[in-house]
């Protein structure tokens, strides 16, 4: 496959479709002997129409976070019914927008938002049906940005005021209680976290039980992660481990739906940025590595820290060390530190692996850049054969 990018213009992603296709019979095989499962895919993850393409193909509904990706996927054939919207700021347009399309329901993350959608449901003469974001109180292994199930996250409601919330929105006629929501984080790989939310959901039910309150709906979220650090090792992420967890801890009641929103593992794997390296400049004791991708492209080592394998796709040469960095104007745009790479120069490929979620649907056109190419597998292998 290098030799087919080398007539591409970098940066790029590329999205290796064939992957994608085996992740997403990975999923299928241990849900759909599972009846009232339901997947929605995480948009937020990665956007590109090429992969919604592949996902909503594959029977997924989707897992929206903004007015901007419920009209994506509707424009992309996800039916509305099968369209959770989540999201602790929903504007008033994106709500009227969710309500006219028909979604399947809304995640709802506090009183107050309860009330705007009351409102404007009552003024569309519609009934819209809500499921509530419990925040569990449930930590996960993970970076301290992207974990959300705990008290002093910003994310859902109290589970103290859970029963309260339940009886105010059945005094509403214009909306419908349908079940309850959880979500703890993401990139989380200890199946230990995924148990103490079976745990604390159990408990829950009982407490609801107690009042008298039934859930048709229950939605755990996503937040399995992958492996970024050796991608080839563990191309498909441990599903196996994670969807037993559910089926072997948590307690449905009979006729109760389980939904799932996996985003990450989905298309974490299949993505990567492509981009070449324009100079190798010695400076003291550093070696960088000048690449033309930089935090505009994939934002996530800037902004967490985090850790991205690097490959020089060109390069044979004895192994030497480099800070690979991009051209933008920040001294934050670095995508590794003391990286081992062959012996690089001018105008190596080189890639910049696991950025299939998070890479290209964050991008930006700071220091007014160009947003990125994107290529499939079926795509690069055309234009290899021209």
């Amino acid at each position: 496959m290098k030799g087919c990018f080398e007539g591409l213009r970098t940066p790029f992603y590329y999205y290796d479709t064939r992957l994608l296709a085996d992740t997403i019979a990975a999923i299928k095989s241990k849900t759909d002997k599972h009846e009232g499962w339901h997947l929605h895919y995480a948009v937020k993850a990665c956007a590109n129409p090429k992969v919604l393409k592949l996902i909503q193909q594959a029977g997924f509904g989707a897992d929206c976070v903004s007015g901007g990706e419920i009209k994506t996927c509707l424009e992309n054939d996800f039916p509305a019914n099968e369209i959770v919207f989540a999201g602790v700021g929903k504007a008033d347009w994106e709500i009227e927008l969710a309500l006219e399309a028909g979604i399947q329901y809304f995640n709802v993350e506090s009183i107050p938002e309860l009330e705007v959608i009351a409102e404007i449901a009552e003024r569309m003469g519609k009934v819209a049906d809500v499921s509530f974001r419990i925040n569990p109180d449930v930590g996960a292994h993970t970076h301290a940005n992207i974990t959300t199930g705990l008290a002093e996250n910003k994310f859902g409601i109290a589970k103290e005021d859970m029963i309260q919330v339940i009886r105010i929105a059945e005094q509403m006629p214009s909306v419908r209680f349908v079940g309850l929501h959880f979500h703890i984080g993401s990139q989380i790989l200890e199946m230990d976290d995924f148990e103490a939310l079976c745990y604390r959901i159990n408990e829950l039910q009982d407490q609801l039980e107690a009042e008298g309150i039934t859930l048709k709906n229950i939605n755990v979220g996503g937040g399995l992660g992958i492996d970024y650090k050796t991608p080839d090792e563990h191309p498909v992420p441990d599903f196996k481990a994670y969807f037993d967890t559910y089926a072997k801890l948590l307690k449905l009641r009979s006729g109760q739906h389980l939904h799932f929103e996996l985003g990450r593992a989905v298309v974490g794997q299949c993505g990567s940025l492509i981009t070449r390296c324009l100079y190798v400049k010695q400076a003291q004791e550093r070696q960088f590595a000048i690449v033309d991708a930089g935090m505009t492209e994939l934002i996530r080592p800037a902004l967490y820290g985090a850790y991205h394998y690097i490959q020089n796709l060109s390069g044979s040469e004895p192994v030497q060390t480099y800070d690979v960095v991009g051209p933008i104007c920040e001294s934050s745009d670095i995508f590794a530190k003391d990286c081992q790479l062959p012996a690089t120069q001018r105008g190596d490929l080189i890639a910049i692996r696991s950025a299939g979620a998070y890479g290209e649907t964050m991008a930006s056109q700071y220091n007014c850049r160009e947003l990125p190419r994107t290529y499939t597998t079926e795509e690069v292998l055309s234009k290899c054969k021209m």
